[in-house]
């Protein structure tokens, strides 16, 4: 499995950004992909999931009404809006897939930046 993660940047408090995570190596149908983000100084946290076959989707507190996440079937894509980002949406995000309880694949991070 591999996943590739990108989209991030450096925006203004207020601006939206949206992030893809390209997923290969085998079909996702059974499987839960997510994103998490790491701020600095911080524990990696969950921001949302969705099911790959199904798009059942969970997110956050922190996030909900402001991002959406969502995939391309077609694609093997999944994606990540981000609306109305604050500071505090600073972080390394990290896209990753799980088919049992854990998420075990990771892609490696794009890093996100809000400035006030």
């Amino acid at each position: 499995v591999q996943l590739q993660a990108c989209g991030g940047g450096l925006v203004q408090a207020g601006d939206s950004l949206r992030l893809s995570c390209a997923a290969s190596g085998r079909t996702f149908s059974s499987w839960v992909l997510g994103w998490f983000r790491q701020a600095p100084g911080k524990e990696r946290e969950f921001v949302a999931s969705i099911s790959w076959s199904g798009g059942v989707t969970l997110s956050a507190d922190s996030v909900k009404g402001r991002f959406t996440i969502s995939r391309d079937y077609a694609k093997n894509t999944m994606y990540l809006q981000m609306n109305n980002l604050k500071p505090e949406d600073t972080a390394v995000y990290y896209c990753a897939a799980r088919r049992e309880a854990r998420f075990d694949y990771w892609g490696q991070g794009t890093l996100v930046t809000v400035s006030s």
